[in-house]
């Protein structure tokens, strides 16, 4: 992902009480006024048309324009405008933004409301400092032009202006009741920000804005949605993929006490009830005959990993070519010798907390959504298609979302709240996915078969290096224009193949496999299994050459010294060259996201059961600007856990089209005795900032493979690392 470009602000006047700033061709409103009472206290039904409202009672209200599950956003984005605006951070309160994408998009996603790819910080940073900076300038030139003195004279401390030759001081509230808005208005561009040494919030530890309500119980995620006269619903879904009901026998269901309404649907059947245990039972009591036509039906993945892998190594079928630096034929003609090596990657689940759930209210041409989801502008989109209606005639109010990971991009959920409730018109309906649900109709992270080919000359210095991934592609199904767009190529599917390291040659590729079986974005997707390939060979080559595989590692960084710096400090926070009794460390590092970060693992290892326990994780981590730096630490501790899992135990298997696994008990992940002991260092550095919710997973299974090399001699080249798996690898 390119970082954030530095863009001119353009501001037209409004009002003489509201403005408005162009950034990044996102309009931009700020207000000045008395704020509505439900406002001041954030509901999130209200539709505010600022990002900023400053009222005279000297609250200042800030939309916080992503969907916060749990990484900090509703905390960190609202700050970026009070730090240049010199708000007094206590007297902030924050809303959700409005679905509405013209004024709140992120342009790095084109425009549209979406959180996801680490990509809301990067996008925001800038632009939302910006808005802050054009703030402060205007309350400077009201306060000017009402006390009759220059407005270089003036000066902001945190929620009041100062003019310090006479000594008077005015609150923000007090501005707000005679501020109008000069002509022409005061000029902003990047030069007006605060350096980031000098700021009050950014960079610092404040209090996240969403802690206290999710503490107390008062926090409202999708599925507390209660509205009055509303019904519940549940979906069946086909078991496989594709196919559709061709015949239902609802008489049993709709006897089910409370059972309002069956609605066939083109890839089930919904039921809608007065309590969601009728809906329930109602589903449990149909009686449905499939179609038996689709792709998928075939799908059973052990079989098809095969196929994958099969296909990973011939490199002569068509591939893209994702990436292609030097002369990679040239490099392998002239190798000493050449190191091959595959490694595979099952599908895993996203196993949100909060299962899957919206509520719709359809009247007429209207519909009004309240869904847990990361993108209000698909929900929009779909909840308009699906209603037969315009976009804006659709109000989508985000919740606070119990968990994204990449799965409430998706509007399948949304999609079920909306037809159900166009089948009971005037009444809302909350759609609540079981768990059973969650697992079996999730879009999986795709399936992997990657095949490698390491050119080394006499002295095992790496030549050449070739990369071929195979597997079901994301974007052909949930973004095709930019499928198409991209030659076929999947960014998702194969992110993270490209490296820092100094690799002479290198040839990336990527063959798609079209299955009918969808797949979706992930944390970290991509680079959750390309590092795996990567540092782990590298880890087999420094052995190779004799070296220390840290040491190995900075050589290849020579020229990438924020890189080195991350795997030198690490190495110091493990205390890298102590031997343990019992215990082995393995080294990993990632680049991606515009962040660096670097991570060693302390494992041991029952050689009986193969059995890897993980004892202790450290994390250096370079993510540029750390807009707050306990969040950082957070959000690395939590890829980190969710790393070990995907890791050590997730894994999906189809048989003939079927999910096999349905609940915990049968989709393992981490448990909570299982976590380690995780020292997260924090690196700031005046770089822009990087993404932080997924940099910390990909690091993590190479770090635990990379520690059972040195263990063992041998590498772990399949996730999940299943006992069965490890006992075979180190036999």
């Amino acid at each position: 992902m390119n970082a954030f470009t530095d863009t001119m602000l353009r501001a037209t006047a409004l009002s003489r009480r509201s403005f408005m700033v162009g950034a990044g061709g996102v309009g931009i409103t700020v207000v000045f006024g008395d704020i509505p009472e439900a406002l001041a206290q954030g509901a999130k039904t209200l539709k505010p048309s600022a990002w900023v409202t400053i009222a005279t009672d000297g609250t200042v209200t800030i939309v916080s324009p992503a969907a916060e599950m749990g990484q900090g956003v509703m905390t960190s984005m609202p700050a970026l405008v009070a730090e240049d605006m010199d708000a007094d951070w206590t007297k902030v309160r924050v809303v959700q933004a409005p679905a509405d994408a013209k004024s709140f998009g992120n342009r790095l996603f084109g425009g549209a409301m979406t959180t996801g790819a680490s990509r809301t910080t990067q996008g925001y940073y800038q632009q939302l400092r910006l808005v802050g900076a054009q703030t402060r300038k205007v309350l400077l030139a009201s306060v000017a032009q009402e006390w009759k003195v220059p407005v270089g004279e003036l000066s902001t401390e945190p929620g009041r202006v100062v003019h310090a030759k006479s000594g008077r001081k005015i609150g923000y509230g007090d501005v707000a009741k005679f501020a109008t808005v000069p002509n022409p208005l005061p000029e902003v561009t990047p030069a007006d920000l605060k350096p980031v040494a000098e700021c009050r919030l950014i960079g610092k530890n404040i209090p996240r804005i969403d802690v206290p309500s999710k503490t107390n119980g008062t926090a409202k995620f999708g599925i507390d949605t209660q509205l009055p006269n509303m019904l519940y619903g549940t979906v069946l879904r086909t078991p496989v993929q594709g196919e559709k009901p061709e015949r239902i026998d609802d008489a049993a269901a709709k006897a089910v006490k409370g059972v309002v309404q069956i609605v066939p649907l083109p890839y089930g059947v919904g039921v809608v009830a007065q309590t969601y245990e009728a809906a329930k039972k109602g589903k449990e009591a149909l009686k449905v005959t499939w179609s038996t036509t689709a792709k998928a039906r075939s799908y059973t993945s052990d079989q098809v990993l095969k196929e994958y892998l099969a296909a990973a190594q011939d490199t002569t079928k068509p591939a893209v070519t994702v990436l292609k630096n030097g002369d990679p034929d040239a490099a392998f003609r002239s190798a000493a010798k050449v190191i091959k090596a595959d490694f595979l990657a099952d599908h895993v689940a996203h196993a949100c907390l909060e299962p899957m759930n919206a509520t719709a209210k359809v009247d007429g041409d209207r519909i009004e959504i309240w869904t847990p989801t990361q993108s209000p502008t698909l929900a929009q989109v779909f909840g308009a298609r699906m209603g037969g209606t315009t976009p804006d005639k659709v109000t989508v109010n985000t919740t606070l979302l119990g968990g994204g990971f990449g799965r409430r991009l998706e509007p399948d959920f949304t999609i079920d709240a909306v037809l159900l409730a166009k089948a009971v018109s005037g009444r809302p309906v909350k759609v609540i996915w079981s768990r059973e649900d969650d697992i079996q109709n999730d879009k999986y992270r795709p399936m992997t078969a990657q095949h490698f080919e390491v050119a080394l000359d006499a002295q095992n210095n790496i030549t050449g290096w070739r990369h071929r991934l195979v597997g079901e592609s994301i974007y052909a199904r949930f973004a095709p224009p930019l499928f198409q767009q991209g030659g076929g190529k999947d960014p998702p599917f194969h992110d993270g193949a490209e490296v820092k390291y100094a690799i002479p040659s290198h040839l990336v590729e990527f063959a798609r496999e079209q299955r009918g079986v969808d797949v979706g974005l992930w944390r970290a997707v991509g680079p959750g299994y390309t590092k795996l390939g990567i540092e782990c060979l590298l880890d087999e080559v420094a052995k190779m050459k004799g070296v220390d595989p840290v040491q190995f590692r900075l050589s290849l960084l020579a020229n990438e010294p924020r890189a080195a710096n991350v795997i030198r400090t690490v190495a110091q926070m493990a205390d890298w060259n102590r031997k343990r009794e019992g215990r082995f460390l393995g080294m990993a590092y990632s680049d991606f996201w515009n962040t660096h970060c670097a991570q060693v693992a302390e494992i041991s290892l029952n050689r009986n059961s193969g059995e890897i326990r993980v004892h202790n994780m450290w994390c250096a981590v370079d993510t540029g600007v750390a807009v707050q730096p306990a969040n950082v630490i957070a959000q690395i501790e939590s890829s980190i856990v969710y790393g070990i899992s995907h890791a050590l135990y997730e894994q999906i298997n189809f048989k003939n089209g079927e999910v096999q696994e349905s609940n915990f008990h049968d989709y393992r992940v981490l448990r909570m005795s299982e976590a380690p002991v995780i020292q997260v260092g924090v690196i700031q550095t005046n770089n822009p900032p990087g993404g932080i919710g997924e940099a910390g997973l990909p690091p993590v299974g190479p770090a635990i493979a990379n520690a059972v090399y040195a263990a063992t001699g041998k590498t772990l080249r399949h996730f999940p690392f299943l006992p069965a798996r490890v006992k075979t690898a180190i036999a």
